[in-house]
C-alpha cells in the first residue's frame, strides 16, 4: 500500500486528513527542481506531510491552514519531525500570501484556482505553482486560470505507482493497488 511507502521522516507522523503520497511528492520535487536554497509556500496543510517533506530538502517552508484542528495536528507533526525551517500559519490563503520571492507554491485545497492571482504575486520569476487536485473539474479550472493569468509551461500529470510482488512462485504486480490519488497541475511564472 502506498501509505506504507513514505520516507522515514513521514512514517512517524500522525495522520488526519488525506495526505499527499510519495509518488506525487517525488513528482513535485522532480518537475519544479526545488532544493536546499528554495523558499516554499504550501496551502492546505492538513497533517503537514507535504510541508514537512519539502522542509526536509528546502531552505524554508511556510504552510497555511485555515482549520484549527488540522493546524494543531500539523504543529504536532512539525515538532515530531524535528525540523526548524518550517512555519505553520492558521490563516486563510485566499486572503493573500504574506511571503514574496517564493520558488514554489503548492495548493492542496478546494477552489485553489482562486488563489492563483496571489500566487503569481508571491512567486519569483520562473517560480512554480502546483495544484494538487482530486478531480478533473478542479484540474480544468486550475489549468484555465493559469492560462488566464499568463503563467507559462503549464502542464498537468497523473502519476502512477505499480508495486511488484516478488516471491518464489513468480513475480507480478500486487492484486490491490491505489491507482488515482490526485492530478498535479504545474505552472511557471
Amino acid at each position: 500500500m502506498l501509505v506504507k511507502k513514505f520516507p522515514p521522516i513521514l512514517k512517524k507522523l500522525k495522520r488526519g486528513p488525506q495526505v499527499v503520497v510519495a509518488k506525487d511528492l517525488g513528482a513535485i520535487v522532480a518537475y519544479t527542481g526545488v532544493g536546499k536554497e528554495s523558499i516554499v509556500v504550501d496551502a492546505g496543510t492538513g497533517s503537514g506531510f507535504l510541508a514537512i517533506f519539502l522542509a526536509n530538502i528546502c531552505k524554508k517552508v511556510v504552510s497555511y491552514e485555515i482549520r484549527k484542528d488540522f493546524y494543531e495536528l500539523a504543529l504536532e507533526n512539525v515538532k515530531e519531525s524535528g525540523l526548524k525551517n518550517i512555519e505553520i500559519k492558521n490563516k486563510d490563503i485566499f486572503e493573500g500570501i504574506d511571503e514574496k520571492n517564493v520558488d514554489l507554491i503548492t495548493l492542496d485545497l478546494p477552489n485553489s484556482e482562486k488563489v492563483l492571482k496571489h500566487a503569481k504575486e508571491a512567486l519569483k520569476e520562473n517560480g512554480y505553482v502546483v495544484g494538487i487536485l482530486p478531480n478533473i473539474e478542479q484540474l480544468k479550472a486550475f489549468y484555465e486560470e493559469l492560462k488566464n493569468l499568463g503563467f507559462k509551461e503549464i502542464f498537468a500529470i497523473e502519476t502512477f505507482h505499480r508495486e511488484i510482488m516478488v516471491r518464489k512462485e513468480g513475480t507480478r504486480p500486487v492484486n490491490k493497488e491505489v491507482v488515482h490519488t490526485s492530478y498535479l497541475c504545474f505552472g511557471r511564472k
